[in-house]
């Protein structure tokens, strides 16, 4: 176990103040006396301290990575399987902490983190359980044999909007391939990726295999980012973030797998039940208070259906009452940070000034007085090429706009930089599935369809490179080796 830490009170938990790295195995102290400052974004109060890792703690962990790879690479599947069914049991042992966590520090609401936040990422460890101890065949074509092989080090990178879905998306299937990795979680919500190491070391899985720093994007981020034994990054994040670490990836030529932002289109047909869409997609849209790169949040109704959709939709918002996670009657958090807020805000406010009407929220709609919170909004009559149609906001805001037929509804959805998810209601489902596969995103919901986590997951354009999850997720922690004999 990590050392002995101090606690600080808060208004449910006590939160350890973490003070060292999780490096070949082994608890390790960082290298600089720098510390992050991790907040609760209810009551704006520093919850724990985390460890400012620099490029020397990158170091150190990179040359664990490399050292662990080739015993790790050649342990028999059976084997990694078995290492990550042993962390699958430790991490659901750990449920419960893990939702109480992310509650303190992202303000999810407990109910939504316990069953989103700690629920799913045991799904998708679970899934590569299974596809570790049975990875896909080798191929033979013609005279050659065809083989896959772990790619070597993965640098890891993970956002804050889900802190232990999107590490264990990247950490899970890197090891089932037989990669050792380097994590980065994010600097606002660390705390979970600590636990996860805590499960880590309560697995035993071998030294070296994956490691811990913490530490902010633009040291810590940057220097496995460009670091020469790093021979894969994975990051999920901003574009903006995403483009600036391809750059540092292509100087030596490394490969990059990317998850990035969207802005996707919820495609609601004349022929759908309008009532079960609407609400539905409000929902979609105002998940973990908006901050899900896949939500809806771009609402596009047969103009018959319009103004009906858009009155739906404000009574949808009003019923998302603000407040604190551990609230029976919460359903809408805080969002992470003042910056967030302040950007959130922002958006709302110029596509006031853009000629938008607001049908629900804004911002003087009544919020709670502490805490980073935006009013669940709604705009209606929103131009396709506005900055409320076009940019990735990240909050809690919905925007509505009207087309005539199925070729303009096809034409507005793709009218975006980025192409990451999105959906399609109709009573006829050959129409929705037709609707679908004209839309250039990576993954479609068609009629509420659930959420798969065996399915690939990653996006078209600007929305990334790569895919996440199941057999795809798998080969993109893989190297391609023909052998002709």
């Amino acid at each position: 176990m990590e050392p002995a830490t101090a606690t600080r009170s808060t208004t449910s938990d006590d939160i350890p103040d973490r003070t060292h790295f999780y490096v070949d195995g082994a608890w390790v102290a960082p290298l600089s006396t720098e510390t992050i400052a991790v907040e609760n974004p209810v009551t704006e109060e520093v919850l724990a301290t985390v460890p400012a890792g620099t490029p020397a703690d990158v170091d150190r962990a990179v040359a664990a990575a490399r050292a662990a790879f080739p015993g790790w690479a050649a342990t028999p599947p059976a084997d990694r399987a078995a290492a990550l069914g042993r962390l699958h049991a430790a991490l659901a042992g750990r449920a419960d902490e893990v939702a109480r966590t992310v509650a303190l520090e992202l303000g999810t609401p407990y109910k939504i983190a316990m069953r989103v936040q700690a629920g799913l990422p045991l799904a998708v460890l679970e899934s590569f359980v299974a596809l570790a101890a049975a990875p896909p065949a080798e191929e033979v074509i013609g005279h050659s044999l065809v083989v896959r092989e772990p790619v070597g080090v993965v640098g890891a990178i993970t956002p804050w909007n889900y802190p232990l879905h999107q590490v264990v998306a990247k950490v899970a299937p890197a090891l089932a391939a037989g990669c050792t990795v380097v994590l980065k979680p994010s600097e606002l919500t660390p705390l979970t990726a600590y636990l996860l190491f805590d499960a880590v070391e309560a697995a035993g899985l071998p030294p070296g295999v994956v490691n811990l720093v913490t530490g902010t994007g633009p040291v810590v981020g940057e220097a496995i980012a460009a670091h020469p034994g790093v021979d894969l990054v994975s990051f999920t994040g901003s574009t903006a973030t995403g483009r600036r670490i391809a750059h540092l990836a292509a100087d030596r030529i490394a490969r990059v797998a990317l998850e990035l932002g969207g802005k996707s289109a919820n495609i609601i047909l004349r022929d759908a039940d309008l009532a079960k869409a609407v609400r539905t997609g409000v929902g979609n849209a105002y998940l973990n208070s908006g901050q899900t790169c896949t939500a809806w949040t771009r609402m596009l109704v047969q103009r018959d259906n319009y103004a009906e959709a858009v009155e739906l939709a404000a009574e949808a918002a009003a019923g998302f009452r603000l407040g604190a996670p551990f609230e029976s009657t919460t359903r809408l958090g805080p969002l992470a940070s003042a910056t967030q807020r302040e950007r959130v805000a922002a958006h709302i406010a110029r596509g006031l000034a853009d000629g938008a009407r607001l049908a629900a929220g804004g911002l003087d709609a009544a919020v709670p007085q502490t805490g980073h919170f935006v009013a669940p909004t709604v705009f209606a009559d929103v131009d396709p090429g506005s900055a409320l149609a076009q940019e990735e906001i990240f909050g809690p805001v919905l925007a509505i706009i009207p087309f005539d037929d199925d070729e303009e509804a096809v034409a507005i959805a793709n009218n975006s930089r980025y192409g990451l998810a999105g959906a399609v209601w109709s009573g006829d489902p050959e129409r929705a599935l037709a609707v679908a596969r004209r839309l250039r995103t990576g993954a479609v919901d068609i009629n509420g369809a659930p959420f798969n986590p065996l399915a690939p997951f990653g996006g078209y354009k600007q929305s990334g490179i790569g895919r996440e999850l199941g057999v795809h997720g798998l080969a993109e922690f893989q190297e391609i080796k023909a052998i002709q004999r």
